[in-house]
């Protein structure tokens, strides 16, 4: 049998005062930024601590009450739909950007639900595991700022609306009824006067956001055939609800869908039928992606920069962490890009 590796031993203040030669005091008035040594001592212990690899302990910070260095992210989502959703992955990599310029790690978690997700926030704030949290997918009923708010646990919520009651979060929105409006918009100038919105998850706040929109958008023209259905977000329900409208007494002309994934399998799933895109029906995915632009045709989209998104959430948190006063930032309107998938309604 192998022996057992032994962990690297890592080093310590003792070490750095060893190569300093000032006393571990003083590497410690050094390290933390307090009154006590020379600038000349400071700077010395400072670069033989670069020099060692030191870092403080997480365990060391919190005793200190200089937090855990930390900041959490839960999504309460079906597992199976997060591993083919580029908006996450792009939301994250923006986030994750910032937080290694502060050297901050990033606590992540899937939830079965809300409550669950809330139970999370409870335990991390009870266990001192995070500094603060950013909350996506806002409800249109929720518990969430209630609790954060309770708490005392700095957050952003992601994706939210201005709102009065929990002036202590911060958040970071963008206009998606200005958005479906715009798209709406435009395809009623192609023509297109049935319109059907195969939508993200019902409940969630910008999903209930879009539908609204689009109601109102159909009342103010005049369009008697414009709907929404609700999913998962997920490829097979977005490929099945084309199907069903499609296959129905008066097929819509027009489809828009709430991400990449459903917009292609859904240009798959009218394919397969025989209808073509856009000759018998146009489409539209609201996020843009790769995947736009590796399906023929190529994808009309709803474009925004969701990884300067993510960055904009990230240093919101960081300023709330750091002691700053909460605010409301909206980032520009998602922006419609034609490509081949939209043109005029043949029917």
């Amino acid at each position: 049998m192998p022996a057992k590796r032994s962990p690297a031993r890592r080093p310590t203040m003792k070490d750095i005062a060893q190569r300093a030669g000032v006393s571990e005091s003083a590497v410690s008035f050094a390290l933390n930024d307090r009154p006590g040594v020379s600038e000349i001592t400071r700077d010395r212990v400072r670069r033989v601590a670069e020099q060692l690899g030191w870092r403080p302990s997480t365990a060391a910070r919190q005793l200190s009450g200089e937090g855990a260095a930390t900041v959490g992210l839960v999504l309460a989502r079906p597992a199976d739909t997060l591993g083919v959703d580029s908006f996450f992955l792009q939301l994250i990599s923006g986030i994750q950007e910032v937080l290694s310029e502060r050297h901050l790690g990033l606590l992540f978690q899937v939830a079965e639900d809300v409550a669950d997700e809330c139970a999370v926030y409870r335990r991390w704030w009870a266990e001192h595991r995070v500094d603060g949290v950013m909350v996506v997918d806002p409800r249109t009923d929720d518990p969430r700022p209630d609790l954060l708010d309770e708490l005392g646990l700095p957050a952003v919520v992601i994706g939210g609306v201005p709102d009065a009651r929990h002036p202590g979060l911060s958040t970071v929105w963008a206009d998606d009824a200005g958005a479906m409006a715009s798209v709406v918009g435009r395809l009623h100038a192609l023509g297109h006067r049935r319109i059907v919105h195969i939508a993200g998850l019902p409940g969630l706040a910008h999903t209930e956001r879009r539908i609204r929109t689009l109601r109102a958008e159909a009342e103010r023209r005049g369009l008697a055939e414009v709907r929404s259905v609700p999913t998962d977000y997920s490829d097979a329900e977005g490929a099945a609800v084309t199907r069903r409208v499609l296959e129905g007494g008066s097929p819509p002309t027009a489809l828009v869908y709430d991400n990449d994934v459903m917009a292609v399998a859904g240009v798959a799933a009218a394919t397969e039928l025989g209808f073509s895109v856009p000759g018998d029906v146009s489409v539209v995915a609201w996020e843009d992606s790769a995947l736009c632009r590796m399906v023929k045709p190529w994808l009309s989209a709803l474009s925004r920069d969701t990884v300067e998104f993510g960055r904009t959430a990230a240093k919101e948190l960081t300023s709330l962490v750091d002691g700053g006063p909460a605010r409301t930032v909206q980032v520009p309107v998602p922006r419609l890009i034609e490509r081949a998938s939209t043109g005029p309604c043949g029917a």
